[in-house]
């Protein structure tokens, strides 16, 4: 090694001697504060009954009426409005709760699968799909009552389009079809009342134009 490179050699250790302890002196950055989302306290009326909740303004009906309300029967399956396993009714119409937002209900009448029975008496649909076994694993059957449970007569002339937003992953529609059109109680009601423990299940809304349907699930 020649007086050339030992000097050059020494600049370049001593560079990176003084660096490091530079580097060395100069503090870490502090982690930034975790990001927290906006909440909302307020009040959600579901099955008569006034609940206090607290919930981040980005939080499901769904999700609220699972994790704060405590109200496991609504099911929480694709969680994007594809299924209908979270159907509920608002003001006594269909409603995916994993599609509304909990802090848009304020005001509104809520019912769940378990507000339709009153007290120890099953409703109608509900003791229907027992004699029609019309369940088989039941992680759907919740979210088929009650859009059974909205249907006006004109909607029940044609199940297997008034249901296709409610996928039964067992392929069982044949006797959910059966439970449904051995009820005829859900079709005295009056269009918009609510669904409770006390009442029959609402009518829907008129049935809109549609086009054609299959044929029958099975």
């Amino acid at each position: 090694m020649t007086d050339m490179d030992r000097r050059t050699f020494m600049e370049g250790a001593g560079t990176g001697i003084a660096y490091a302890a530079t580097a060395s002196a100069v503090p870490a950055l502090a982690a930034p504060a975790p990001h927290e989302a906006p909440t909302t306290t307020m009040s959600l009326t579901v099955n008569g009954k006034v609940h206090t909740v607290t919930v981040e303004d980005r939080t499901t009906l769904l999700d609220a009426l699972r994790n704060q309300i405590g109200l496991t029967g609504t099911k929480k399956s694709c969680d994007r409005g594809e299924c209908g396993a979270c159907t509920v009714h608002i003001d006594g119409h269909r409603a995916l709760a994993c599609m509304s937002l909990a802090v848009m209900q304020k005001g509104r009448s809520i019912t769940t699968i378990e507000g339709v029975a009153n007290s120890s008496t099953l409703h109608p649909l509900q003791a229907a799909f027992i004699e029609h076994d019309g369940f088989q694993c039941g992680f759907c059957t919740p979210g088929m009552i009650m859009t059974a449970a909205s249907l006006n007569q004109s909607q029940r002339q044609d199940l297997a389009w008034a249901l296709k937003g409610n996928i039964c992953r067992c392929t069982g529609y044949g006797a959910i079809e059966d439970a449904i059109r051995g009820v005829r109680q859900v079709e005295v009601a009056e269009a918009g009342s609510v669904c409770g423990r006390s009442v029959a299940a609402p009518a829907g809304p008129a049935a809109s134009s549609k086009p054609d349907s299959g044929k029958r699930r099975g």
